[in-house]
C-alpha cells in the first residue's frame, strides 16, 4: 500500500501549471488574446488553476503518507479471537 496516486498527479499538474502559466505570462500583451479569447489571458489563468490543483494534490499526498507512517508505528491491535477468549 505504498503507492499514492496523488503524488504523480500533483507533480504532473504542478509542472504543466508552471509551463502554461509561464507561457501566459510571457505572452501577456499578445494580439492573440484580443482576437480569440475576449482579451482574457487564458493560458495564465489556467496555468494558475493547474498549479493550485497540483500543489493541493501534493499536500494531500504528504498528509496521507504521514497518516500511513503513524498507523504503522502503532502497536498491533489484538485479534478478534484474542478479545473473545478473554
Amino acid at each position: 500500500m505504498g503507492f499514492d496516486i496523488r503524488l504523480p498527479i500533483g507533480m504532473m499538474f504542478s509542472v504543466f501549471g508552471v509551463l502554461v502559466g509561464g507561457y501566459g505570462a510571457a505572452t501577456r500583451g499578445g494580439e492573440m488574446y484580443t482576437r480569440h479569447s475576449l482579451g482574457i489571458n487564458v493560458n495564465l489563468w489556467w496555468g494558475i488553476v493547474m498549479l493550485m490543483f497540483g500543489v493541493g494534490m501534493l499536500l494531500l499526498a504528504r498528509r496521507g503518507s504521514s497518516a500511513v507512517r503513524k498507523a504503522a508505528s502503532r502497536p498491533a491491535a489484538e485479534s478478534l479471537k484474542d478479545r473473545i477468549v478473554k
